[in-house]
């Protein structure tokens, strides 16, 4: 990069070009200069900002799980509209469709990151985490809306759907799921809490 350039948000920057190289490439390309590379910033970008590559693998990830949160909102106030299966079949391939399948892989990949991770998380896979208290958030209010039985046992359903979704995605090479692929998942797993229909 030239001198004298600025970079407007050099963080995000390199987040955004780790996350394409994952997406492209998974968690065996992932390295310093291949995302200095990527982002078309100096290497030494990387390290002013981030002790060492594990530390900014660490930040990635971290910042990855908080946009769960911001999903998660979006998720919460569309109960009671639209259809439970329809909302969550949604809400499952954005995040799937999105980089939480790479980050996973990232995270099981890499030693060290798992074990910096531990430090603040000391449980759960950073972004699945995330993503089970999004879904049994939104499941609970749509039992509270009377849309699900109200014995529902959103504590199981909830990692059920993100299990059953991350194996979903993650079985496929290159193209995602078929959007009825992961709607008839989602209508199997829910089938039981769902009400009856008319006769």
């Amino acid at each position: 990069m030239p001198t004298g350039v600025a970079i407007r948000d050099p963080r995000a920057q390199l987040f955004d070009a780790a996350e394409r190289i994952l997406l492209r490439a998974g968690p065996n390309a992932l390295t310093s200069r291949a995302v200095t590379t990527e982002a078309g910033v100096a290497k030494g970008v990387l390290h002013r900002h981030f002790a060492d590559f594990d530390a900014f693998l660490a930040e990635l990830v971290l910042d990855r799980a908080r946009r769960v949160d911001a999903q998660a909102a979006a998720l919460r106030a569309s109960a009671g509209t639209g259809t439970v299966a329809g909302n969550l079949t949604g809400v499952l391939t954005d995040l799937f469709g999105s980089v939480a399948v790479a980050i996973v892989a990232l995270v099981t990949f890499r030693d060290d990151l798992r074990a910096r991770l531990r430090q603040s998380r000391p449980a759960g896979v950073p972004v699945l985490t995330e993503a089970v208290a999004m879904i049994a958030a939104y499941l609970t209010a749509e039992r509270d809306l009377g849309r699900i039985a109200a014995d529902a046992d959103v504590g199981t359903l909830a990692p059920t759907l993100i299990g059953a979704g991350h194996l979903l995605f993650a079985s496929t090479e290159g193209a995602p799921p078929a959007p009825g692929a992961v709607r008839k998942m989602v209508t199997t797993v829910i089938a039981s809490v769902l009400p009856a229909p008319p006769p």
